[in-house]
């Protein structure tokens, strides 16, 4: 399958906007939402019938070298004693939080994200995970799902059998690209022998989910050395693939500005890397999950696709949506009930909190009930490629049409260019339209479009959209 883009189309919606990883996004957290904010809405979760089962993120920050393309909140370091510092202000953390949720809370889900959680050796992963066996109160072992990001120069076989004995289930692996002028400019430079080794040794050690990440628009990327990475990828048989498009923010990220603009792949390659991508995966017989996400038909993000339980939160595009998410570490995002929260980012001041017995949430927001109605909105677009008007009115009281009048007004023109079309009472998005996700639920963003400079104040906080 092959779809064909009028240039005028790319120009027009090649702008920058959030990916969605939440609404109200990350720029409008505020700073006098304060820990006795966090705690009523940890209460008011509590307090639900039937409450929510919890999913833990816990941001380990350290890398032992930079990529220049990396805006992740990271401390590069050399000196192993600075995560073990850093592990006991984290345990403090973990005994903190789970005093504020009800003993029926279970803990289904867990997630070590970073930086590099690698950087952690086998015996610090596994007394964190007693840490947290003991304060929170687990699933049963065969629905707890355990997982952790992998940068893969700096792990082998010993380390990945290891961590799959203490019951991580689930592993993310940086790629990227194996093109060599790419890594090259980037500074990460690792071979597939590398990597390969480390999906063995998961396989064997019986991890049940693999996934590998890689990221499109990077220096020297053409269609051509971008599918060869993919064909490796595929050959080594990984249940899921994650392709980010690369967020060029120099102004924001200093490191990026080791990358030379003149070397990043035009708007015209991107996009055909994404045309490419799509076909060549499903080929290969991957399911699309949405944007740029991909998986294997019995991993469990297809099945949640299938049965409509998949869910757009910080990590991307996920399961467990019924969860309440609990960050833990420094810069985490919770979202607890009608809220999100945010840890501080700067370590000194994480640990400045803890050691003042306090919790270091540093800003966040609690949603209105229009917030909750544009975020289910902008959840349908992301992961469904509909907006199903009935279902909406039915669960927020509300007449779709009337509600969202000026939003369809403003829709019109993707329906124009066949990004959108409307049948049986719901707003489909087209094949074509899949491109445009982001410029799609962006309509509906009602803090970005109705800021008084959006250029200046917000929208340059983001990537491209295309």
């Amino acid at each position: 399958m092959s779809l064909d883009f009028d240039p005028a189309l790319l120009e027009k919606y090649d702008t920058q906007g959030p990916r969605y990883t939440s609404y109200p996004t990350a720029p409008e957290f505020v700073g006098n939402f304060t820990v006795q904010d966090y705690v009523a809405h940890v209460q008011s979760s509590n307090d639900e019938l039937i409450p929510r089962p919890l999913s833990l993120y816990i941001h380990i920050p350290f890398c032992r070298s930079l990529c220049y393309y990396c805006g992740c909140n990271k401390i590069v370091t050399q000196n192993d004693a600075k995560a073990e510092r850093y592990l006991e202000y984290l345990f403090r953390e973990i005994e903190m939080q789970s005093k504020l949720f009800a003993s029926d809370r279970l803990v289904t889900q867990i997630h070590l994200g970073g930086g590099t959680p690698n950087f952690l050796n086998t015996e610090q992963f596994r007394e964190l995970l007693s840490v947290i066996a003991r304060h929170f109160h687990l699933s049963y072992p065969e629905t707890l799902e355990i997982s952790v990001e992998i940068d893969p120069r700096y792990a082998d076989r010993k380390q990945i059998l290891a961590l799959a004995g203490l019951g991580f289930n689930r592993m993310s692996i940086g790629v990227q690209d194996y093109t060599e002028d790419v890594q090259t400019a980037i500074n990460r430079v690792q071979s597939r022998q590398q990597v390969d080794e480390v999906i063995q040794a998961a396989r064997e050690g019986g991890i049940r989910s693999i996934s590998v990440d890689l990221v499109s628009g990077l220096p020297y990327q053409t269609r051509e050395s971008f599918a060869e990475t993919l064909q490796q990828v595929v050959d080594s048989g990984v249940d899921r693939i994650a392709i980010y498009g690369f967020a060029y923010l120099p102004n924001r990220i200093r490191a990026q500005r080791l990358i030379e603009p003149e070397s990043l792949p035009p708007r015209e390659t991107r996009l055909a890397i994404g045309q490419d991508t799509l076909a060549f995966l499903k080929s290969a017989g991957y399911v699309h999950i949405g944007m740029d996400h991909f998986a294997l038909p019995t991993d469990s993000l297809a099945i949640a696709l299938e049965e409509h339980k998949l869910q757009r939160n910080f990590q991307g595009y996920a399961t467990h949506a019924e969860c309440d998410q609990v960050g833990l570490g420094v810069s985490s995002i919770s979202q607890v009930s009608s809220s999100y929260s945010q840890n501080c980012s700067a370590l000194a001041e994480y640990y400045a909190h803890l050691d003042a017995g306090e919790l270091p949430i540093q800003r966040g927001v609690s949603l209105s009930d229009d917030d909750l109605i544009r975020a289910q909105v902008i959840q349908y677009i992301m992961c469904q490629n509909t907006v199903p008007f009935h279902a909406l009115e039915q669960a927020y009281g509300i007449d779709f049409l009337t509600y969202f009048k000026t939003e369809l007004e403003a829709l019109h023109h993707f329906e124009q260019d066949g990004l959108i079309e409307y049948a049986d009472s719901a707003l489909m998005i087209t094949p074509a339209g899949r491109f445009f996700l982001r410029n799609i639920a962006m309509v509906f963003d009602y803090y970005l479009n109705n800021k008084a400079d959006t250029c200046e104040d917000n929208i340059v906080r983001f990537s491209r959209t295309v």
